[in-house]
């Protein structure tokens, strides 16, 4: 039998955890050196960090070779042998975002991540909806009337 699609971009989780371990690893970015190589510190005495950049859902999926976001949700979803490894990847990310709810300057930004990117993060309770109905629209009256028949 001929396997048909594309073939998968990972042939173990071994594979992809090395390929997030390295998009995380670059999320951290890297010290600002001096001329004799030693680490440039702050007016605090904290290392001055380049390139850092918070780590994201879309993020990652890029990183690991994904178009979108939600091709990485897809692939997450209909791969049992990636599922584990996916899921500590993407809590990886809602930690950062859960932690930076604490920080002045990035807790708003944080919200937004949480509610749209992770389960159980809404303010609001999913609003139930319902089905309007447009007394005018032809099709309801007739539906009506054969409803009204039975």
């Amino acid at each position: 039998m001929k396997s048909v699609g594309r073939p998968r971009k990972y042939k173990n989780s071994d594979e992809m955890q090395e390929a997030i371990d390295q998009y995380f690893d670059k999320c951290e970015g890297n010290p600002l050196l001096d001329d004799d190589g030693k680490a440039v510190l702050n007016k605090w005495g904290h290392p001055i960090i380049l390139d850092r950049r918070p780590p994201t859902v879309t993020g990652l999926a890029l990183a690991l070779g994904f178009n979108s976001r939600q091709a990485l949700l897809n692939y997450q979803a209909r791969s049992k042998a990636f599922n584990d490894t996916l899921t500590r990847a993407k809590s990886r990310c809602e930690e950062y975002a859960e932690a930076r709810l604490y920080d002045k300057d990035g807790s708003n930004g944080a919200k937004f991540s949480l509610a749209n990117n992770f389960k159980g993060w809404s303010e609001h309770p999913e609003a139930q909806q319902s089905a309007v109905v447009v007394e005018d629209d032809p099709i309801t009256k007739s539906l009506k009337e054969e409803f009204e028949k039975k």
